[in-house]
């Protein structure tokens, strides 16, 4: 069914402008990138007026969208009726977020050089600060397996180089019972955006580097990657690195990188891209049905719906 042999770049559908502000467009590579989406899909900016946003994650209980903003050092809250609303200040520049299998958040400190759950009653336990006795550089962007094992990655976007203590910039795993921490890769310039497929066999973890591509890796029982590989090279002329990642039901995988979203079936085969207003940041699935794809760029938040639902949140 994805199997496209073809790449054939067909005329972009642009889409309307909602509320009287310019947004972006599908720019399709595919005739099947089309049928991703329903015809009168739109672009729309659910709000704006923020410094950098980061780290989407849907709340399903309570239908509201949170996300990060780094520099303002702030969670914040989107409710189904697009107020806005503080969720948690200070956050220690938070960055990536997700949710565990308790509904918990889950949030890679950018700032405070950790990885944390916020508790039911809102108090924060350190999940992972250091790895060998030395700190982390700067936890980045996080997912959750269906076994409670946490994944994140760690690049040194957030300190100086004469503050990094780790030799690497790996990714890591924190174990179900959270009583131990475990390096799974070491060979990343800047690992940064990761997602598991359906079956969480695999999975993709982006280098926002000079290398500027996706790589997949084989998941075994134990936790442990191994066979990794190129997935998709996105080093193009355009600005914008390979960036936060989503996947949808049928394993089509979501990345944000130079332009927009790019889209890509589970051969890697770029489908197409969701044009951005913006240079975008991470995106992340939500609404009743998880057919919404929340993207979080720059100053702004964006949705559009597609036919196809996401992964509930990893």
């Amino acid at each position: 069914m994805f199997r496209l042999k073809k790449r054939i770049r067909y005329i972009s559908r642009r889409l309307q402008i909602t509320a009287g502000i310019p947004v972006g467009g599908l720019e399709a590579k595919t005739k099947f990138f089309q049928n991703l989406f329903p015809p009168n899909a739109v672009i729309k900016c659910v709000a704006t007026g923020f410094n950098f946003t980061e780290g989407p994650v849907w709340f399903a209980d309570g239908k509201y969208l949170l996300f990060s903003d780094i520099p303002a050092n702030k969670i914040f809250k989107l409710r189904s009726d697009l107020q806005i609303e503080i969720f948690r200040q200070p956050s220690g520049n938070s960055n990536g977020l997700t949710l565990d299998r308790e509904g918990r958040l889950i949030a890679c400190e950018h700032g405070n050089r950790r990885v944390t759950r916020t508790e039911k009653d809102g108090s924060i336990t350190v999940l992972a600060d250091r790895f060998q006795n030395k700190k982390f550089n700067s936890p980045n962007d996080v997912v959750v397996k269906s076994d409670g094992s946490i994944y994140f990655t760690d690049p040194p976007y957030g300190i100086k180089l004469d503050q990094q203590e780790q030799p690497i910039q790996g990714v890591y795993m924190i174990s179900p019972d959270s009583k131990e921490i475990r390096l799974v890769t070491d060979d990343f310039e800047r690992p940064n955006g990761l997602a598991f497929s359906p079956d969480e066999k695999k999975l993709y973890i982006d280098d926002s580097s000079y290398l500027r591509h996706i790589r997949v890796f084989d998941v075994e029982e134990n936790g442990s990657l191994f066979n990794g590989k190129i997935f998709h090279a996105m080093n193009v002329k355009e600005p914008g690195s390979p960036d936060g990642m989503k996947i949808d039901s049928y394993g089509n995988v979501f990345c944000t990188g130079a332009g927009g979203v790019w889209v890509f079936d589970p051969e890697g085969n770029h489908l197409g891209t969701i044009l951005t207003p913006e240079k975008p940041s991470n995106c992340a699935w939500g609404d009743d049905d998880w057919k919404s794809l929340y993207i979080t760029a720059r100053t702004s938040i964006y949705k559009i719906r597609l036919n196809i639902p996401g992964i509930k949140t990893q």
